[in-house]
């Protein structure tokens, strides 16, 4: 019980933070390397698939959000405690291969309702817009993160109550972190087709990145795409994605991309005049607007 208890803030993905550095580095010598300049934005400074002043927005991003986290992480790791000592059905072993089996598919499905409710339900989608606001999509555009991390406290209750000990919860969601990383870039084309078929890849997670129509809210998977394949919401990589927005933000300001979308919300509902408008502007999808007269 005390070793289920004992908490250990250390984070995977925190350690990882140089590498993930070391392999940004590689990506953009390996794109200079190639000398092939970006002519749709012949912006200075810029190679293809980065632009000084997006990766600097990303990375800040990414500093905020490892700021953030520690307060969010702390907090939902106190509440996650209180529920196991107090409520859990049974409590699981950490020492049990099986058990980090389990928590890891769980995590990973649990991962996949929350992005899918981030993306279909506007107020989640506040918070997340920040991670897909870059029209370039590369290896800094994985620690585009997002600060406002309300709604993780929430998505990973079920697992306390199961037995989980609530250290592995964020051990184990900060490794498919790290999976994730590698999923942000267009150097990699693709992998074996079982491999494809399986887990969540470069291909697969450009397509989410997709502005594009036929690439809008797919492929929502963290480490396993066979969710997207059982729920309906696996769309393959025809051809590469227009990344960013449907509606562009044009700004590299952190403040406004983290925190834009809300002051939007927060104009529409105070504009709308009844209460079923102001609910579907909050909960409805992102560019939900009340039908207009008939």
């Amino acid at each position: 019980m005390s070793d289920a208890l004992s908490h250990n803030l250390t984070d995977p993905a925190g350690a990882a933070l140089p590498f993930f550095l070391l392999f940004m580095l590689i990506e953009m010598f390996a794109i200079r390397h190639e000398a092939v300049h970006d002519e749709a934005a012949p912006h200075q400074g810029q190679v293809k698939g980065y632009l000084k002043q997006d990766t600097r927005a990303s990375l800040l991003m990414g500093l905020g959000s490892i700021a953030f986290s520690l307060v969010f992480r702390t907090s939902a790791f106190l509440l996650y405690t209180a529920i196991y000592a107090n409520f859990a059905i049974w409590h699981l072993s950490s020492t049990n291969p099986w058990t980090w089996v389990g928590v890891i598919i769980g995590v990973d499905l649990l991962f996949y309702s929350y992005h899918r409710f981030a993306h279909r339900v506007r107020l989640g989608w506040a918070g997340h817009q920040a991670h897909h606001s870059s029209v370039y999509f590369n290896l800094s555009t994985a620690l585009r993160q997002k600060w406002n991390q309300w709604f993780e406290v929430v998505v990973w209750l079920p697992l306390p109550f199961i037995g989980v000990p609530p250290w592995m919860i964020y051990f184990t969601f900060s490794l498919n972190l790290i999976w994730q990383f590698h999923l942000h870039t267009e150097k990699i084309e693709k992998f074996p087709r079982w491999w494809e078929f399986i887990f969540n890849t470069p291909s697969h997670h450009r397509v989410h990145h997709g502005s594009d129509p036929i690439y809008l809210d797919r492929n929502y998977a963290g480490i396993l795409i066979i969710w997207d394949r059982m729920f309906r919401s696996f769309q393959p990589e025809l051809q590469r994605p227009t990344y960013g927005l449907t509606v562009p933000v044009d700004t590299y300001n952190v403040f406004a991309l983290q925190y834009g979308e809300y002051q939007r919300i927060w104009r529409d509902v105070t504009r709308a005049g009844r209460m079923r408008d102001r609910l579907g502007y909050v909960f409805g999808p992102p560019g939900w607007a009340p039908p207009g007269p008939r």
